[in-house]
């Protein structure tokens, strides 16, 4: 269970910083609104998840999942660059990532 909600987090993670983005400097209410029930969400799970995972596993799992989300999102609806050598380093992360799970 500690897992799932760690990926729920992670991904929550990403909504957060989508939302910050779009807050425009928090001018803007609802991407505000969002970015703040988001990160209270994702730090919440987090919080639940370190109960059970050690903490360095846990913390570079949920910062993975909530840059690679940022990354894909950037590139895939907000106009980022989408080369191949970004491709290839979110690949690495990935797979740090699963490496960790994998070995814990």
């Amino acid at each position: 269970m500690a897992w799932l909600v760690l990926v729920i987090s992670g991904l929550l993670e990403t909504a957060w910083a989508v939302a910050l983005d779009r807050s425009a400097g928090f001018s803007r209410l609802i991407p505000s609104v969002v970015f703040a029930v988001t990160l209270a969400l994702s730090m919440a799970g987090l919080a639940y998840a370190l109960r059970e995972i050690p903490v360095g596993t846990g913390y570079a799992v949920w910062v993975g999942i909530g840059a690679v989300g940022t990354a894909l999102i950037g590139m895939l609806a907000l106009g980022e660059s989408a080369s191949l050598p970004r491709i290839l380093c979110l690949l690495l992360v990935v797979s740090g990532v699963i490496g960790l799970k994998v070995f814990h």
